[in-house]
């Protein structure tokens, strides 16, 4: 979260648009910590819920159940907006673009992580691991590299980065790892198919996709930064 905040330039007096904020742990740091004024959306009750519970040390964000796409946002009223893993969630990927920048003043900073597709996925990799994924993982989309920097361009956002760290990303890989071993080591883990509830199959069935793919090149983790014009 502090690298986001260097992309984006936030700092004390900045307002934030927090896209897809989630618990809110991040708009509370960039508050509490960087004295940013932060206003996030969620769709999601729970997340909202729990969000307007935590409390603040300095600035509270405002955390709103609302649609980013249907925000009342002012235009050209935030100086930073950031979508952490969020983009692809929404429905229309491209006219979230197309907010950030109606929202963003002239020369404000969008940073965001968005998981891609590789450039060209073999068919069987998009059958098998991207498109089961997509379900699971209720994404929109798995966009390219290109795909993303030409909603961009399209919107008068200048990208100045957009880096391809899955190196990098190695939790989910570490995760799974220590699963399995779990399920060796641990006898009463063995019956995790047994007893799992369908919600848990399915979050096993897609970390060990996310791993797979990722392995294999045909998900990619991308980082954006950009600036409006």
């Amino acid at each position: 979260m502090h690298r986001g905040a260097a992309d984006a330039q936030i700092t004390g007096g900045t307002t934030v648009c927090d896209i897809g904020c989630g618990y809110g742990a991040p708009a509370r740091l960039w508050a509490d910590e960087y004295g940013a004024s932060v206003t996030g959306f969620t769709v999601s009750q729970a997340q909202h819920a729990y969000a307007q519970r935590q409390p603040g040390e300095g600035t509270t964000p405002d955390i709103r159940l609302q649609d980013f796409l249907a925000n009342d946002l002012p235009t050209a009223s935030v100086d930073a907006a950031v979508a952490v893993e969020s983009l692809t969630h929404m429905a229309d990927p491209a006219g979230s673009m197309r907010e950030v920048a109606r929202v963003l003043r002239p020369g404000g900073r969008f940073a965001a992580r968005v998981w891609m597709a590789a450039s060209t996925p073999p068919d069987w990799a998009r059958r098998h691991l991207l498109a089961p994924i997509r379900t699971e993982g209720r994404l929109s989309g798995l966009p390219t590299a290109a795909e993303v920097r030409r909603w961009a361009d399209g919107v008068a956002l200048t990208v100045e980065q957009l880096e391809d760290v899955t190196p990098s990303v190695r939790r989910t890989w570490t995760v799974l790892r220590r699963f399995v071993q779990a399920l060796v080591t641990d006898p009463a883990l063995l019956r995790f198919p047994l007893d799992a509830t369908e919600a848990e199959r399915v979050f096993a069935r897609t970390l060990s996709r996310i791993w797979l793919a990722q392995h294999l090149g045909v998900l990619r983790y991308g980082w954006v930064v950009a600036r409006r014009e």
